[in-house]
């Protein structure tokens, strides 16, 4: 794919979710975008996430500009992150970004990324400097980015980790552990490259429904924490202590209370406060447990974490 005075190549990967109705204003930006670069190639890989509309069809039958154009189906809606994994194993390029298929980053930011790169950087971040996403996104992007920060990764951006350009050592890296149930940004971040940065302002969405639901934004909280931070089971055994240490001082204090005053009737209601209390806590720390083992299990069983269906070469 490369030409013979060695153009460098960028590819891009855009996974793509039930997004029939945003699939031409989609190609028309890319077209836009792409039309007069110099000095370098563009590989698009459009993955399909195992789309139930008709987007893998409309984007076969759309126009390309002067580009690659590489379309690939997976057997089954595997989540965003897969998407990228899959197309990261797909892509010939000497460096490999992503954006979103609603275009809330405008169509040539992988092309301000690319010029950082070309500096000579293994690795650049697009940090976001204003948002236009709803509150409660905002508020959830906040929220996330304080623990990552706290628990996880002591360089986390403040406003988040969306979009990155690296190149092909952390493309191999990629590519030979290939994570489920985990995060494609915080396991390149994980990597220990050094970076840079630029910043982006992020759009609103502007065709289409976002796919971004609450339950995927709970999923990606809980398969953050348990995939790069030991957070979660240091809190059980923290927590376990702490109740262990209040249980005894206030059996003290009703031993104490019992024999020195004697004006302490024994009551159920503390009883049953004490019990909900202690099965509360039992069944949190069995849940935090349970999400390492299922993870663990998961693993283990070595189950793929996407399987490529088809791949259209449409650069002809």
């Amino acid at each position: 794919m490369h030409n013979l005075m060695g153009t460098k190549l960028l590819s891009v990967i855009v996974p793509v979710y039930n997004e029939s109705l945003n699939i031409e204003y989609l190609v028309g930006e890319l077209n836009k975008a792409y039309s007069k670069t110099e000095g370098f190639e563009i590989e698009i890989i459009f993955v399909d996430d195992g789309s139930v509309d008709d987007s893998f069809q409309k984007l076969k039958s759309m126009h390309f500009g002067d580009y690659y154009a590489i379309l690939v189906k997976l057997s089954k809606n595997y989540g965003a992150h897969a998407a990228v994994r899959a197309g990261n194993q797909v892509a010939k390029g000497d460096y490999i970004t992503f954006q979103g298929a609603d275009l809330q980053e405008t169509a040539d930011l992988p092309i301000k990324l690319y010029e950082k790169i070309s500096e000579g950087y293994d690795l650049v971040w697009a940090i976001r400097r204003s948002s236009k996403i709803g509150f409660f996104e905002k508020l959830f992007s906040r929220f996330y980015a304080a623990l990552m920060k706290k628990y996880a990764f002591k360089n986390y951006p403040k406003t988040g980790l969306d979009i990155c350009i690296y190149n092909q050592k952390i493309q191999q890296q990629l590519s030979q552990n290939i994570e489920s149930n985990s995060s494609v940004q915080l396991q390149i971040l994980s990597l220990g490259y050094k970076y840079t940065s630029i910043e982006y302002d992020k759009r609103d969405r502007q065709h289409g429904k976002s796919k971004w639901t609450i339950s995927k934004k709970v999923k990606l909280l809980i398969d953050s924490f348990i995939a790069f931070s030991y957070a979660p089971i240091r809190f059980v055994t923290v927590m376990g202590f702490g109740f262990f240490i209040a249980g005894s001082i206030f059996m003290i204090y009703v031993i104490w209370r019992k024999v020195f005053i004697g004006d302490l009737n024994t009551g159920w209601p503390a009883l049953v406060s004490i019990l909900f209390m202690g099965f509360g806590v039992t069944n949190i720390s069995l849940g935090i447990i349970a999400e390492y083992l299922w993870r663990t299990l998961d693993a283990s069983r070595k189950r793929p974490v996407f399987i490529i269906d088809e791949i259209v070469d449409m650069s002809s």
